[in-house]
């Protein structure tokens, strides 16, 4: 693998480590050991950045000392508070400058030997490299089951199949990370976002070992607030370049509900001997109030393609991806 890097015509290619940290003071000194060792087989120029995210132990006085051991080497980034892991990994990425990026928690669960691996795929011509915890290491009931759960789900509905959404260690080129910003727990669904511009993706198992110092930052609550985010990386996925395909399709159905049941409450006033009128059936009024919401819905359609339009022109932003341009 490293004779295969070295002589690769991209070896030169800058590769930059980002580590969100929160609260793990006892995990640096031997994570950094281990991201060093990993990196040197990489063949490449390397960067390792740790980004604090409002500590509050040490962490951030671990991070300057290894900073001033490592000059040049490593580069050390402290948020003002706690602004969760997503906007750890988004600050780590803008101090970033390397051609190829990998992120990893630092927890030490994740294991820097599988990084060389993860480059080696990039080579191979993907875009990006997710990792699969195969064997993973955590408790089921509260972290397994409610993880395969929720990868199934993000699965079914974007369509990019992937056994672990929620593994951190994933490699990427950088050129698939520009285009949008993250936000909430949106730094899962990166691959979706990726997905969405034609990046080739492929997952690889990676180690995963038990938790050496500390404990877990998140629980069953970060479940329900992955499939809330998983509505809006649906919708910009989907309809963020077309929204009047949702907007319109929805009222459009929305309409033909009310002209249904119109037409129903019709046929019956003519059919029965009883000749009921249809505005004494309590359908009559909701049949309108359908029809009135499909119409609005349509309108917000409209509305949201003008903004649409409005966004991508006024920030001259093209509606196609480049990968590659062939001259002679």
């Amino acid at each position: 693998m490293c004779a295969f890097l070295a002589h690769n015509a991209e070896r030169l290619m800058k590769v930059s480590i980002i580590v969100p940290v929160y609260n793990e003071e006892k995990s640096l000194g031997q994570l950094y050991q281990a991201v060093e060792t990993a990196a040197e087989k990489i063949g490449s120029r390397w960067e390792l950045i740790l980004v604090d995210d409002g500590s509050r132990d040490s962490s951030p006085d671990k991070i300057t000392e290894i900073v001033r051991a490592h000059p040049g080497q490593v580069q050390g980034v402290v948020l003002r508070r706690n602004f969760g892991q997503t906007a750890a990994i988004a600050a780590g990425i803008d101090h970033s400058d390397g051609e190829v990026i990998v992120i990893l928690d630092a927890d030490l669960q994740n294991d820097p030997a599988d990084i060389p691996l993860m480059v080696e795929k990039l080579e191979e011509g993907y875009d990006l490299v997710s990792g699969w915890r195969y064997h993973r290491k955590d408790n089921f009931i509260t972290r397994t089951l409610p993880s395969r759960i929720a990868n199934s789900i993000i699965s079914f509905v974007t369509g990019v199949k992937l056994h672990d959404y929620g593994c951190s260690l994933k490699a990427y080129r950088r050129e698939v990370l520009t285009g949008f910003r993250l936000y909430g727990e949106m730094h899962r669904f990166i691959p979706v976002y990726a997905n969405s511009v034609g990046a080739r993706i492929v997952e690889v198992k990676v180690h995963h070992h038990e938790r050496k110092f500390g404990k877990a930052k998140y629980g069953l609550e970060r479940t329900f607030k992955v499939i809330l985010d998983l509505f809006t990386v649906k919708f910009l996925t989907a309809f963020s370049n077309k929204p009047i395909y949702l907007f319109g399709g929805t009222g459009m159905g929305l309409i033909a509900v009310s002209f249904f049941t119109l037409l129903g409450l019709a046929i019956r006033r003519f059919a029965s001997t009883a000749k009921t009128s249809p505005f004494a059936s309590p359908l009559f009024p909701i049949a309108v109030m359908i029809a009135i919401m499909g119409f609005q819905s349509i309108l917000m359609g409209l509305i949201a393609e003008l903004l649409a339009r409005t966004y991508h022109e006024s920030q001259n932003k093209p509606v196609y991806t480049v990968r590659k341009v062939v001259k002679k």
